[in-house]
């Protein structure tokens, strides 16, 4: 059972203390939303482009800009709001991710689309950096570990569940239809966090926090922590080299794959379940040893890549390696977090913020990357940049930590 540690002052002044389960859920919640609104565009590409008459390549904007956004937000919020509590913080960035969402729903034109997206990047980069650090103020000491990878397992679930959710969606009603339904689940959000969150105070009015954070900390903390400093490169080449491919999942399975258009949300949703499976199959590795598990999961991904190019030219073929596919990723961000939680446990609110502005603009790198490729050459070139660089990632998480038990 997961226990509150900070409840609320309650009628009479007795303090009131939710269960930590219904708290973690509603961050979860928060977080699989503003997740699954940045890469909605996925699973809508193609239909996206061609409504509002622009190539596959400007529509991968849609997912570059909120993450070029959150990447500033993050860190900037997280030394801005220091003070300030986070329940109503929170609250007000779903609100805003919620008037992003029904915005793009009802545009009529690709800027209009990417201006309401900036917002919605505000609302993912603060509401990312608040959320990651929060587990150890809403659950016992020894369930903070568990916590942690329920809440970040809403990053991994969204992008392995509420992508194939939207296609499906997009199938039966049109995509703009999946991102009214993003925008409704914002507010939904919103109200579950604003019932079943308690009163979270900032630095310097009663909360129990790590190091104060700051500019100045945020920017010392990798040039100091050989170890922070390795996990913003591994964050770096895992979640850009699976962007680069991710991003035009679609094209690649009907294209390349020749996989039939109505098997496309039942492909995605079977990559969104063992993608799931990934997360927590990784997470208990992660708690022991973050190091190794994320070697594993990179090289895992960039074979798979490398298979996916290789082999995946009957529809049978690749519904087997986009499974594998969704069982490498599902892991990343939850063994990420594990890793930086091991690298910094005094600062971790600091070290989270950077790996949130890293892992946001990773995702917009590898969209923005991929765009180009795709333009300039073929889909080939998605999968091999992709594989290369995840790839590369092997030996930075073999080679780093190995005399810190890791």
């Amino acid at each position: 059972m997961l226990d509150i540690q900070i409840g609320e002052q309650g009628p009479g002044g007795i303090t009131r203390r939710p269960s930590g389960r219904p708290a973690v859920t509603a961050v979860t919640l928060g977080i699989f939303t503003v997740m699954t609104a940045e890469l909605l565009p996925v699973g809508l590409l193609t239909p996206a482009a061609a409504d509002l008459s622009v190539s596959e390549g400007a529509a991968a904007l849609m997912v570059t800009v909120p993450g070029l956004v959150a990447a500033v937000a993050a860190p900037l919020v997280a030394v801005r709001a220091a003070g300030a509590d986070r329940r109503t913080l929170l609250v007000g960035l779903m609100l805003l991710a919620a008037a992003a969402n029904l915005a793009s729903a009802v545009a009529g034109h690709l800027a209009v689309v990417l201006a309401a997206r900036v917002l919605l990047g505000l609302a993912i980069g603060g509401f990312w950096a608040l959320a990651g650090g929060l587990a150890p103020r809403l659950v016992a000491p020894d369930a903070v570990g568990r916590a942690t990878a329920v809440v970040f397992g809403g990053v991994s679930a969204a992008s392995v569940l509420g992508v194939p959710a939207a296609t499906v969606l997009a199938e039966r009603l049109g995509w703009r239809w999946a991102f009214a339904a993003a925008g409704l689940l914002s507010l939904l959000a919103a109200a579950a966090l604003l019932d079943l969150l308690p009163r979270l105070p900032g630095r310097g009015a009663g909360a129990p926090e790590s190091r104060a954070t700051g500019l100045g900390s945020l920017a010392a903390l990798p040039r100091r922590n050989r170890r922070v400093r390795a996990g913003l490169l591994l964050t770096l080449a895992l979640v850009t080299g699976h962007f680069l491919a991710y991003s035009f999942v679609r094209p690649l399975l009907t294209g390349h794959a020749r996989v039939p258009e109505a098997l496309l949300g039942a492909l995605l949703l079977g990559y969104g379940l063992a993608g799931v499976a990934g997360n927590f199959l990784a997470g208990s590795r992660a708690a022991r040893s973050p190091r190794r598990t994320l070697a594993v999961i990179a090289a895992a991904l960039g074979t798979v890549l490398l298979l996916f190019l290789l082999l995946a030219t009957t529809p049978a073929a690749a519904a087997g390696l986009l499974l594998l596919w969704g069982l490498a990723y599902g892991g990343v961000s939850v063994a990420l977090q594990s890793w930086f939680m091991a690298a910094a446990p005094g600062e971790v609110e600091a070290a989270t913020g950077l790996n949130v502005s890293v892992f946001c603009l990773a995702i917009a790198l590898g969209a923005l990357l991929g765009g180009l490729l795709t333009d300039a050459y073929d889909l080939t070139a998605v999968l091999l940049a992709g594989a290369a660089l995840t790839l590369a990632a092997v030996p930075v998480a073999a080679l780093s930590g190995r005399n810190d038990h890791s």
